[in-house]
């Protein structure tokens, strides 16, 4: 099931894709990447209306007030908050959906970029059944699985440089990870909110683990993650939600991103 639903639609996307811009399977991967940001596109708008959805919840009178007369009880305000999301057709987990999706895509975009790279005569016969009919799989295996400086799109990526092998698509990784993060992150009018401490421990432990994934795995799925993260941020740009005061000091921004930043 798994195979038939997953891991066959995206070997053989990447296959058609790989064929379309000739043989070149690091930018297939680009524009598999791109392709699925915009195919999740109205999760991530789902997910810019839950984290609304929170904020304005905490200048909400009711909460303020739950907040006022629950606060030495936990457990009591923690029903209550639950009551009020109900009441107020707030789903607290909305704005973390669209990352959960993601880890079914990244499991399936691994295991079919280490199927699609297949090198012994093994491999390849195993790859060469789950690809679809319409798709001329004898013209296109073995792949090119060479990317700018990556020899293997399979390996884990390293530069070298005085014999020290430097996981660069892993720092780049982890770096656009924390800035989508950052950017995205909708500031909390009462921090000690559990759900505003949760997403802080997210923005801090998020981008080590996909670092550590990045570190570990192919590279073909580092580059998904890179280019994955920068999409995201461009879209959130273009839907003018992007949160710079989280990154830099409100004196340094331009007039416009403040203004922006205000509307928010």
């Amino acid at each position: 099931m798994w195979d038939t639903l997953i891991i066959e639609p995206m070997i053989n996307v990447l296959l058609w894709i790989y064929s379309a811009v000739g043989g070149n399977f690091g930018l297939a991967i680009i524009l598999f990447t791109i392709l699925i940001r915009l195919l999740t596109h109205p999760l991530m708008v789902q997910q810019i209306k839950g984290a609304s959805a929170m904020q304005n919840l905490q200048t909400n009178e009711k909460w303020i007030a739950v907040q006022k007369k629950y606060k030495d009880d936990k457990e009591k305000l923690s029903q209550e908050q639950m009551k009020l999301y109900q009441e107020l057709g707030i789903n607290p987990f909305a704005s973390c959906l669209p990352t959960l999706i993601q880890f079914p895509i990244i499991i399936g975009l691994y295991q079919a970029v280490i199927r699609a790279l297949a090198v012994t005569p093994m491999q390849l016969a195993e790859l060469s059944r789950h690809i679809y009919p319409f798709i001329n799989g004898a013209n296109l295996i073995p792949l090119n699985n060479k990317f700018l400086w990556m020899e293997n799109l399979s390996q884990p990526e390293r530069v070298y440089l005085f014999g020290i092998g430097i996981p660069t698509l892993a720092v780049l990784v982890v770096i656009t990870t924390f800035l989508q993060q950052k950017l995205m992150a909708v500031p909390s009018a009462t921090p000690n909110d559990p759900s505003a401490q949760t997403m802080q421990m997210m923005n801090i432990y998020m981008p080590l683990l996909m670092g550590y994934i990045s570190y570990t795995l192919s590279a073909g799925l580092a580059v998904y993650f890179v280019v994955s993260n920068l999409v995201t941020i461009l879209q959130y740009a273009a839907l003018g939600r992007l949160n710079w005061n989280n990154i830099l000091p409100a004196n340094l921004l331009p007039a416009a991103l403040t203004k922006n930043t205000k509307k928010k």
